[in-house]
């Protein structure tokens, strides 16, 4: 039971709280994690407007798009690198991914193709009314997740 453990890193504190349970539990049960950190900036990119429609508006170039998607990667990469240090001297075996992509959707998926048995993961400080309005990581991916999901305040 809990031998493969997925652990979305965000970089935020609550994020390194789950993943410090994730290290306890993984101890336990003499599990193995993953730890995942999805980036997306497709909102920046699918808002661009065409080039014949930007007149005097600035635009973001190729290049410019391309500079944000590496240092969103780089963010990312330096999440998991600063998660796999912080676990190290426990001795467990850790992985790491790193996707493109809504980080619901991607975190879902990992969980499921990678036959996990347990997400433990942060919940983020959103207010009640702000979290129905706009919903939050952590409920997406405890409704639509196949395995059980662990939220650490």
């Amino acid at each position: 039971m809990f031998k493969k453990i997925l652990v979305p890193l965000d970089g935020s504190e609550e994020s390194l709280k789950a993943l410090d349970v994730a290290v306890e539990i993984a101890v336990k049960f003499k599990g193995e994690l993953t730890l995942i950190h999805a980036y997306s900036v497709a909102g920046v990119t699918a808002y661009l407007p065409e080039p014949s429609v930007t007149v005097g508006v600035p635009v973001m170039s190729a290049s410019d798009v391309s500079k944000l998607v590496e240092a969103a990667r780089g963010a990312g990469k330096k999440i998991l690198d600063e998660g796999k240090k912080r676990i190290k001297v426990s001795g467990v075996e850790v992985h790491m991914l790193l996707e493109e992509g809504h980080p619901v959707h991607e975190i879902v998926r990992a969980a499921q193709d990678g036959k996990f048995e347990l997400i433990v993961m942060g919940a983020r400080g959103l207010s009640h009314i702000r979290e129905l309005l706009l919903g939050g990581v952590s409920d997406a991916i405890m409704h639509h997740a196949a395995c059980p999901v662990l939220i650490v305040k």
